[in-house]
């Protein structure tokens, strides 16, 4: 039997995915996870800073195993780079 691994989900994001990775790992609802980081954000102030550490080293779903972690966190900061410019593309819009 193969072990839960956690990965940043590819169905369930609005952002990453790494809430949706969280929340499927734990089985708890992704939603729990965002309020979470919501909570974080306006509290401690480390919720945003805490979610784009873990975006770069999660791995994508779908990603080898066997994967480096320098790998993995050149394809997350190569994820988020494009998330950001896609974005200001649509606020420019």
């Amino acid at each position: 039997m193969q072990g839960k691994r956690l990965v940043r989900s590819r169905s369930d994001r609005m952002l990453g995915g790494v809430c949706g990775g969280l929340g499927e790992y734990l089985g708890i609802d992704p939603t729990l996870v965002r309020l979470f980081f919501v909570l974080l954000t306006f509290g401690e102030g480390i919720g945003v800073m805490l979610y784009l550490l873990l975006w770069l080293l999660i791995p994508a779903e779908g990603s080898e195993r066997t994967e480096s972690m320098e790998k993995t966190i050149r394809e997350g900061a190569e994820e988020i780079a494009e998330r950001a410019r896609t974005m200001s593309e649509e606020i420019h819009e």
